[in-house]
């Protein structure tokens, strides 16, 4: 019996981290059935010639003769320990659980990768085909910046009442290189000077791609092209954003603003791909704080 108890006090430490408050109840259980497995024994064989050792535990009612008191005590410890197997069986069912659904989130960005890799068919069923498709876009590498930037250097030179509109526009002088980069490219979105605000974001994300809140830029990056009437070119920022950094700040917003670039774009299907995906990858964002949001983006794309 003490090794069965063992046993398992051995099998609840092992469960992992998420079921660390219910191991620490079970053990002290475990421990307390230990403790009466000992007053058991010590009824059954008392230490010394015929000499009576008072067990730790006593009954309510008094000493019992030793072979009723040792039925009982052993009989409601067996009902603990079967109560304790069901607790660890749920316990462990909760962590396999956990563990499956790890797999399946890893799994579906492996499909989106794979997707994205694999030219597809022109009226597919699924996210990737469609900013697969789309003209060449920024992506975050120096390079791509030069074609992307091309547009607004080829484009009729700006009025001088624009020049003058721009320049009006503080830039940020903090100190902070990424900060002042990514705060003038919000104030000139904000100002809706778009093209402005690519090349200057474009310019931020290129010399610092690693940085902390580079989520925030990329996904700002996207607004601005898809507030440009381009949402090829933001169908793609926004799906490099949520593939390269899905535990980024912003990469909820970027699945959320890719459903909507695909809805302009007339691909509602994938479109609602992309608003599942949210709601799967990021449950409380989806139904917290985008809520609104998500749900006028599937009215839009008339998702079912």
């Amino acid at each position: 019996m003490n090794f069965r108890l063992a046993l398992f006090s051995g099998a609840a430490f092992a469960l992992s981290a998420s079921a660390v408050a219910q191991d620490a109840n079970i053990d002290g259980r475990v421990g307390k059935l230990e403790k009466e497995m000992r007053a058991v024994q010590r009824q059954v064989f008392p230490a010394g010639a015929g000499k009576f050792v008072e067990p730790d535990i006593q009954s309510p009612t008094g000493t019992k003769p030793a072979t009723a008191s040792t039925t009982s005590a052993t009989a409601d410890l067996l009902v603990r320990v079967d109560a304790l197997e069901a607790q660890l069986a749920i316990l462990t069912g909760q962590v396999e659980q956990q563990g499956n659904n790890m797999r399946g989130v890893e799994a579906r960005l492996k499909i989106l990768e794979t997707q994205q890799a694999t030219p597809q068919p022109a009226t597919p069923a699924s996210i990737l085909p469609a900013a697969a498709s789309v003209p060449a876009a920024i992506a975050v590498k120096p390079k791509p910046v030069v074609a992307a930037t091309k547009p607004v250097a080829t484009a009729a030179k700006p009025s001088a009442s624009r020049v003058a509109a721009v320049a009006a526009i503080e830039r940020p002088a903090t100190g902070d290189a990424f900060e002042d980069g990514y705060n003038y490219g919000y104030r000139l979105w904000e100002a809706k000077f778009f093209p402005e605000s690519q090349v200057t974001l474009e310019e931020t994300i290129s010399k610092y791609p690693k940085h902390k809140r580079a989520s925030f830029a990329r996904n700002l990056l996207g607004r601005a092209w898809l507030d440009d009437k381009k949402p090829a070119t933001a169908v793609k920022i926004f799906y490099d954003n949520y593939k390269a950094d899905p535990r980024g700040e912003r990469a909820p917003d970027s699945l959320f603003f890719l459903g909507s670039a695909l809805t302009d774009l007339g691909k509602t299907a994938e479109a609602c791909e992309a608003y599942g995906e949210l709601a799967k990858a990021y449950p409380d964002v989806a139904s917290g704080r985008l809520a609104e949001r998500v749900t006028a983006g599937k009215t839009r794309a008339k998702c079912k």
